[in-house]
């Protein structure tokens, strides 16, 4: 019964502890004791591991597609997108450029500002380092609700450049994710599960084999003497007209003598298939100067730029794709987050899915992107001395010495950052392979195809199983439950008939009641049983010839339930501590009233108090003996 107990009111472990110290360590304890903790756990267990919730699956490695409309950095794909009101037919020549220019300077600023909110942050948080590893990453947005973050790639120290050239030398390269794997995560070619379909209580992730874009921003300190070639103003043919942005560059004579070189040739590469930029005039302090080639051929675009202490910097910006990066996608209901990722031991980056591409192959068209680009964001203000608050800020950032400034970003970093949305821009609808697979003569398809790429998919749906490692403990709960059940099961199999519980309250009742008193008990009557009398054995005996079962303890003697029992005594008090014995013809040899004296001293005897509520039962039972004694006493046989 006790066992029972714990079973069902697990508390009684505490509060009946002398039962617990007992009867634990017995074969039938320890199987009461797993049954009650495996009884206690299982709700737990059973939530935990059982219950569906909403969890990453394991990751799966497919082959993806994805939609292809137009080459990577195609000017006229990017106008054609570019929403606007304006009908082509009202401005056939420069509508599309200047609804793309607009959207390049929102987005380049919104990205801009996001930037230097992050640069904000780390310098609040002590986070100040020279090192390009540890400074903040390039950021951004793309479609208003997608946070982009890039990547600084092909790491080079500003202190061995700018003691390997003899001047002020800053080099990055900024990769940036592919931003047609979006397109891809919804495409339902691909039967990736979206958040939507679980209320928007889902999430995905993937993590996509395809080339990333890069700029490169390369940036160094020229003198006045050096700055001679790229200046027309500074030319020995400059007839003293001073060029405007109304007539730069179409009203002057910009054709140089054969094999012209400056000072800074190898460092930015000119030559025969990059020719050096050549500017208006030496922008005034604070302002910048924006070239762009208008022939097609060039990749670079150039900027041009005066520091506060009328130091002169010179800029150059080119594109290209990367084989070293991957692209990540998370995807929520509240959210997207486009990510690359660049280290070297990334197994999927695109190097692993096309090992014939190499860096360093630098996108021309790009040139015709970043020129609106150029333009929109006032970088060429400075030919008016336009004083824009852009340049501003971007000639308070020029360095100053050889090594990165641990407060704020170099010019270089932020015109990367500026500049980062036109690679967002120019990929969209671009190839998931190194190259342009089709007709050159039509870099705009007509109608969308189909690119494979590799990428692991991680999706979260509704599964059981628990969240952490340490829930896995819970099995054992599980483990233990099964198997009891199955033992349970088996014994019902086997006994196919019903069975009495007999420590059913009723039935525990009726069963005591009817047994004859033990002397293990004595005494136990009123306060309960304690200390080794809960280490008494019990059985159930059958009394075949009166069709009877009764209690019997170990140490009590059989032939004590020979004598007839009192059946209204034992109403009355059944918990009698001693019976006398019997004489030849079958009647007790000590008298009723001494029988239930003794009995009652045994009682008192256990309480601990007289104000016990059960021995003023015990008082009022024993004022009332002499009615009790007269009430006739009926054959055991006739009772039962």
């Amino acid at each position: 019964m006790l066992m029972r107990s714990w079973v069902v009111q697990p508390e009684t472990m505490v509060t009946q502890w002398e039962s617990v110290r007992h009867v634990a360590f017995t074969y039938l304890g320890i199987f009461t004791l797993l049954s009650t903790l495996t009884t206690m756990l299982y709700t737990t267990a059973a939530d935990t591991l059982v219950a569906p919730k909403l969890k990453y699956g394991k990751a799966e490695h497919r082959v993806l597609v994805g939609r292809v409309m137009n080459s990577y950095a195609n000017n006229f794909a990017l106008m054609d997108r570019c929403t606007t009101p304006i009908l082509k037919k009202d401005d056939p020549e420069y509508g599309g450029s200047t609804c793309a220019a607009i959207e390049d300077s929102g987005e380049a600023f919104y990205n801009y500002m996001k930037y230097l909110g992050l640069w904000t942050e780390y310098l609040a948080q002590g986070n100040c380092s020279e090192d390009l590893a540890k400074r903040p990453p390039p950021a951004g947005t793309l479609l208003s609700n997608t946070a982009v973050t890039g990547s600084w790639l092909h790491l080079s120290n500003m202190t061995t450049l700018s003691r390997r050239w003899g001047r002020i030398v800053h080099n990055v390269t900024m990769a940036v994710p592919h931003p047609g794997i979006l397109q891809a995560a919804q495409d339902p070619r691909n039967k990736i599960l979206q958040p939507q379909a679980l209320n928007g209580l889902g999430k995905s992730h993937i993590q996509s084999s395809v080339p990333s874009p890069v700029l490169n921003v390369l940036c160094a300190e020229l003198t006045e003497s050096e700055l001679t070639p790229m200046v027309y103003t500074k030319w020995a043919t400059f007839n003293g007209t001073v060029p405007n942005s109304s007539t730069w560059p179409a009203d002057f004579d910009l054709h140089l003598k054969p094999h012209t070189r400056t000072a800074v040739d190898n460092l930015f590469g000119f030559g025969e298939d990059q020719a050096f930029p050549i500017f208006a005039k030496v922008p005034l302090a604070y302002n910048t100067l924006f070239n762009y080639s208008i022939t097609w051929g060039p990749a670079a675009v150039y900027l041009l730029a005066t520091s506060p202490t009328n130091s002169t910097t010179l800029c150059s910006l080119k594109s290209a794709l990367t084989p070293d990066c991957s692209t990540s996608l998370s995807s929520s209901g509240i959210g997207k987050n486009l990510t690359t990722d660049c280290s070297a031991k990334n197994p999927l980056a695109f190097r692993h899915s096309d090992p014939s591409m190499r860096n360093g192959r630098w996108e021309q068209n790009w040139k015709d992107v970043a020129s609106v680009w150029g333009v929109s964001m006032s970088l060429n203000n400075g030919i008016d001395d336009g004083r824009a608050s852009n340049a501003r800020l971007l000639t308070q950032l020029i360095p100053t010495s050889h090594t990165l400034n641990p407060s704020k970003p170099s010019i270089a970093e932020a015109l990367a950052v500026l500049a980062g949305g036109t690679l967002l821009q120019s990929a969209v609808d671009s190839p998931f392979v190194s190259t342009w697979n089709y007709s050159m003569d039509d870099p705009v398809l007509s109608e969308p195809v189909y690119q494979s790429f590799n990428a692991t998919v991680k999706t979260m749906d509704y599964q059981s199983g628990g969240t952490q490692g340490w829930q896995k403990g819970f099995y054992i709960v599980l483990i233990l439950m099964f198997i009891g059940n199955i033992c349970c099961l088996g014994y019902f199999l086997r006994h196919k008939r019903s069975i009495t519980d007999f420590l059913e309250l009723q039935n525990l009742f009726c069963l005591s009641f009817l047994s004859p008193p033990g002397k293990v008990l004595e005494g136990a009557c009123g306060a309960g049983p304690a200390n080794a009398q809960y280490a008494t054995k019990w059985n159930i005996k059958v009394d075949e010839s009166r069709d009877h079962l009764y209690f019997e303890s170990h140490t009590d003697s059989k032939d004590i339930h020979t004598r007839v029992w009192k059946h209204e005594a034992a109403a009355a008090i059944p918990h009698v501590s001693n019976i006398s014995a019997l004489d030849e013809n079958g009647n007790p040899q000590q008298s009723w009233e001494e029988e239930v004296q003794q009995a009652l001293t045994g009682c008192y005897l256990a309480f601990r108090s007289v104000a016990d509520p059960n021995v003023k039962r015990l008082r009022r039972w024993t004022a009332t003996r002499e009615s009790m004694s007269s009430v006739e006493i009926k054959p055991f046989s006739s009772v039962v």
